[in-house]
């Protein structure tokens, strides 16, 4: 296992346990001490430890090195991760959000008697905004170092986190000045930042299994790097394919069309030598070459 697939299954791991301890805290406090908002944010957690256990599970597999049906390796399954993170993320939204508006309805048709939360529900939700900013501080650090997908989707779920815990907390403190309808209200809030950091993680997530490259900026990249390579005239075309976080580069270059086939393969050598250590997570560098439209430099 390399050390980025190391780190990145530190980030999982590390927020899989702490999502565990808060899952049962937060569930059990909040039915005890009559919160919907603070069970909202419970049930949240519950649906992390189940996904965050999907991911550890894929990041697994996505180590795996290349083989005869995957030339690349399998690190697309990173993004795949993320697109399942993105999905219970929404589902948790959905769910959070219909109980929050039954629990208003029940308050305001008489059904209920609310009366508001014990403050062990609110110390626990201010906890665990707390912890939450740490893990998210840690996780984003470790997926933009890594420029893992995975990590990167976990560190969104957990700033969405830090929001729905500081939406319980506001509304327990509502529900306990007096405002029983505080409580679920901050429920449905909490279900709609949850709701939005899901469709954006599903946004990025396919992104990525779509290919998409930071096209413009590494067409100008791969230019400069080969702007005063011995024999590189002009370059062609230079295009991208993703696999997972690495990047596979198919360039086009000009050459002096007098140059022996010999010459042009150390030319070809020697542009995937600075691509290749120019640009990071460069897996495979492809050069094609032909005689250059232009006069040769």
């Amino acid at each position: 296992m390399t050390s980025r697939e190391e780190r990145g299954l530190q980030a999982v791991n590390l927020g899989l346990a702490c999502n565990v301890v808060l899952a049962a805290l937060k569930t059990a406090v909040g039915v005890v001490g009559h919160s919907p908002a603070l069970l909202a944010d419970g049930i949240n957690s519950t649906s992390d430890v189940a996904y965050y256990s999907v991911v550890r599970v894929l990041m697994h597999f996505a180590k795996k090195p290349a083989d005869d049906e995957h030339p690349y390796g399998h690190s697309q399954l990173e993004s795949i991760s993320a697109l399942v993170v993105g999905a219970f993320v929404i589902a948790t939204a959905i769910a959070i959000f219909w109980n929050a508006v039954n629990d208003i309805y029940e308050i305001y048709s008489g059904k209920s008697t609310f009366a508001g939360a014990g403050s062990i529900a609110m110390w626990i939700a201010l906890g665990t905004v707390c912890a939450k900013i740490v893990l998210m501080i840690i996780t984003r650090r470790i997926g933009r170092e890594t420029d893992n997908p995975a990590v990167l989707a976990l560190a969104d779920d957990h700033r969405n986190d830090i929001a729905a815990a500081a939406g319980a907390a506001v509304g327990i403190i509502a529900g306990r000045s007096g405002l029983p309808w505080g409580d679920p209200l901050a429920g449905a809030v909490v279900a709609l930042i949850v709701f939005k950091t899901g469709v954006d993680i599903l946004r990025d997530a396919s992104a990525n299994l779509m290919d998409a490259v930071p096209g413009p900026a590494l067409d100008r990249r791969i230019r400069e790097l080969l702007s005063d390579v011995k024999g590189v005239i002009e370059v062609e075309e230079a295009l991208a394919h993703r696999f997972g976080p690495y990047l596979v580069l198919n360039v086009t270059v000009g050459i002096d069309g007098s140059l022996t086939v010999k010459d042009g393969d150390a030319i070809a050598g020697r542009v995937e030598k600075i691509l290749s250590e120019g640009i990071g997570l460069v897996r495979r560098v492809y050069v094609h070459y032909h005689p250059a439209r232009t006069t040769p430099r």
